[in-house]
């Protein structure tokens, strides 16, 4: 890249780890941004894009020229074929505020506020949809699978749980946190990933943690990745018996 030119669009948000459908391949095309007035970059791979944006801000991000997260989001917002479920993801991502924060990445990437502000004042392409999608943007959900949990719940007509929520024994004790909490019903609704089976060390932290919420009259719930097709059916079909189980009514 010359010098004013940085990634965007995909290749943005692959650089901000984004949790997008799909490995990154080498044949994936690099999204390369200029600014007005000089031109598109042109090569092999390369997809082109100019931008007279004054408010997109140009980063340092593993040490490549980068756009900023929210500028990022809005490039994705306007990018045929980015679903409006894909948009919630990545936002997601962005404004999450892990448990354990790296020093050398911090996180938020950007905040909900401030990604609220940037698409209050955008009026480009795809600002419909970056607008329809922020409505659904939640902090706390840690991995792609985990929003598309929540939206499940949601679209099902079931209430919204609370994200990432520190789980106390009877005597206060700190159990650890639960991807999805209703605290009211006392239930908790968590994503089992692959990688808990295929950790025996990971496996057995979680196998402990659920017999302390249980300790603790909780009833935690797993959702595995089979009950996630045709629209995350199962999942919700359980999740909505858990809550009538306990109490809730539509």
């Amino acid at each position: 890249m010359s010098d004013g030119q940085f990634f965007s669009h995909t290749t943005a948000a692959r650089m901000w780890l984004a949790p997008l459908a799909g490995y990154f391949s080498a044949l994936e095309p690099l999204h390369v941004m200029s600014r007005s007035p000089e031109r598109a970059a042109r090569g092999r791979g390369i997809v082109g894009h100019e931008t007279n944006d004054p408010r997109l801000i140009v980063v340092d991000r593993f040490g490549f020229p980068v756009a900023d997260p929210a500028s990022t989001w809005l490039q994705l917002a306007a990018t045929p074929g980015v679903s409006l479920d894909e948009l919630i993801i990545v936002a997601d991502h962005l404004v999450l505020v892990p448990e354990y924060v790296n020093p050398a990445d911090p996180r938020p990437f950007v905040t909900l506020d401030e990604l609220r502000m940037r698409v209050a004042g955008y009026s480009g392409r795809g600002a419909r949809r970056a607008r329809e999608a922020l409505e659904h943007v939640r902090v706390g959900s840690e991995s792609r699978r985990e929003t598309q949990l929540r939206l499940a719940i949601v679209r099902a007509g079931l209430p919204e749980p609370e994200l990432n929520q520190v789980i106390y024994s009877k005597a206060g004790e700190r159990i650890g946190r639960a991807d999805k909490v209703y605290r009211r019903y006392k239930l908790i609704v968590e994503y089992d990933g692959q990688q808990h089976r295929t950790d025996s060390v990971q496996y057995d932290r979680d196998m402990t943690r659920t017999e302390e919420f249980i300790r603790a009259d909780w009833f935690p719930l797993k959702i595995r990745k089979e009950q996630m097709r045709n629209g995350a059916a199962e999942a919700t079909r359980r999740v909505e018996r858990a809550l009538r189980e306990r109490g809730w009514t539509p």
